[in-house]
């Protein structure tokens, strides 16, 4: 018998070695020995079961934990020895305790596959860091409710198609972000309750015919229950789709953050500085202060987008059970995690310290008249129907326009002659404090209602802190 052969733990089917080539290209222990702290856990947990219903003694119990903490630990400390020929992290460990235990290592495996395995391993790693992913974004929530309430009456445009459309505070805009970010936070935690369910005791497709205790097990791991159907078990991962879907759309507002920070930081806008630490420089251009955390972050947001497309696609035509295609949804998962973890970091870390520029934003609010809503309100509060107003207010910005003047600017005698209705009181809308004070009403901008609003935010986030 060859070496090969006898490295593999499945290996009394075969009568001849796997192609090295083959061997390697199968081989999934490169990436996946980051479950190697998950895999230990659920098999001391498996361990403890099956001392309970008699399969282990409790003498077998004891060594199997003892040599797989310190197979854990070795592992830790980069002193352990990983080997393509044992193809991946469940039977490079098993081996591993084996070698150091004995018999009793080769009872471990009894009751269980690699396929129910590998299954609880992706769902104990994805419930851990989701909990990380829910704390980086509540601390990104705190750090936007922190500026937003120093910036509740600061006076900016507000854009539709990027033009200046009607006077905010910035205050306003920060809320609108943190509602975004409050639907994905909300979404994780909805994710979360379905990767909070055990596969193992699945086995390889139809469970076992050992008197397994499955819900010891579960209650051992943490998790809710065990699943409800050894096929479902073994072969879905909808529960890493269903996170790398809510990662996509995180991403995607993290993208569109992004977006206007980059704006908001040229010199063109001039809306905010970002601290020195979150850009760079350039290599040939010495004025150059690059906005590179919010680039990156735009731009990682397409890599997530891939990750939750191939594993979509990793799934779509799969008949029950485990397939071997399965391999392919850790690397994707894996990458999904660590992107949106380093750009949640990275934001709460930025977003309180952005500095705006106050002068500079109530400069470009002035521009583009973006009280003429507020002139076509008031006209119609006098009594004329909303489109004659529209129309009204429409020659006045001409004229505006064509004498490089705000509404503000024109003269009570310019302005009646639109309109007859129009009185002394006009000036009193036309300014951008009057336009952002009259939006007083629940989501409005008035800068008590930003107030309320983050008030309640504040409440909200204590309760789940």
């Amino acid at each position: 018998m060859s070496q090969d052969k006898q490295n593999k733990l499945w290996g009394g089917r075969f009568t001849e070695s796997t192609d090295a080539f083959v061997q390697a290209f199968t081989a999934s222990v490169n990436f996946d020995q980051r479950l190697a702290p998950y895999d230990v856990q659920g098999s001391i947990a498996h361990a403890k079961m099956l001392t309970k219903v008699g399969v282990l003694s409790a003498q077998e119990c004891e060594q199997i934990i003892a040599g797989l903490t310190a197979i854990l630990a070795e592992i830790q400390d980069g002193k352990f020895d990983w080997s393509i020929a044992l193809e991946d992290v469940h039977m490079n460990i098993e081996a591993a305790l084996t070698e150091r235990i004995g018999l009793a290592g080769k009872k471990l495996h009894t009751g269980r596959s690699r396929n129910d395995q590998v299954a609880t391993d992706i769902r104990l790693f994805l419930r851990e860091h989701l909990m990380l992913i829910q704390s980086e974004l509540l601390r990104l929530q705190q750090g936007l409710l922190e500026l937003a309430e120093q910036h509740a009456a600061t006076i900016m445009p507000g854009f539709t198609h990027l033009q200046v459309a009607q006077p905010v505070t910035f205050g306003h805009h920060l809320m609108a972000w943190f509602e975004m970010l409050k639907r994905d936070a909300e979404r994780f935690d909805d994710c979360a309750k379905r990767v909070n369910v055990m596969p193992l005791g699945s086995a390889a497709l139809a469970g076992t015919s050992y008197p397994i205790d499955r819900h010891m097990t579960a209650e051992l791991l943490g998790f809710s229950c065990p699943s409800a159907n050894s096929l479902d078990g073994v072969s879905d991962r909808d529960f890493a789709i269903e996170f790398c879907a809510a990662s996509a759309l995180l991403m995607t507002h993290l993208s569109r953050f992004s977006e206007e920070i980059v704006l908001w930081s040229s010199a063109q806008f001039n809306f905010v500085h970002l601290p020195d630490a979150f850009c760079t420089g350039s290599s040939i251009m010495p004025q150059k202060k690059n906005p590179d955390v919010p680039e990156l972050v735009r731009g990682k947001t397409g890599r997530v987008n891939g990750n939750l497309v191939a594993l979509l696609t990793l799934m779509k035509s799969q008949p029950l059970a485990y397939n071997k295609d399965n391999q392919e949804d850790k690397e994707p998962l894996f990458d999904t995690v660590d992107t949106v973890l380093g750009s949640l970091r990275a934001y709460a870390d930025m977003v309180p310290n952005m500095v705006p520029v106050k002068a500079s934003m109530l400069t470009a609010a002035k521009q583009g008249f973006s009280t003429a809503t507020d002139l076509a309100d008031y006209l119609v509060r006098k009594g004329m129907a909303f489109r004659d107003a529209h129309e009204v207010v429409g020659l006045a910005v001409r004229l505006g326009t064509e004498t490089k003047r705000d509404l503000s600017e024109l003269t009570l005698d310019e302005l009646q002659d639109f309109s007859e209705l129009i009185a002394g009181d006009v000036f009193e809308v036309l300014t951008l404090e009057g336009s952002v004070a009259a939006r007083d009403h629940l989501g409005g901008t008035a800068p008590n209602q930003v107030s309320r609003a983050i008030a309640e935010a504040k409440a909200f986030l204590s309760g789940k802190s």
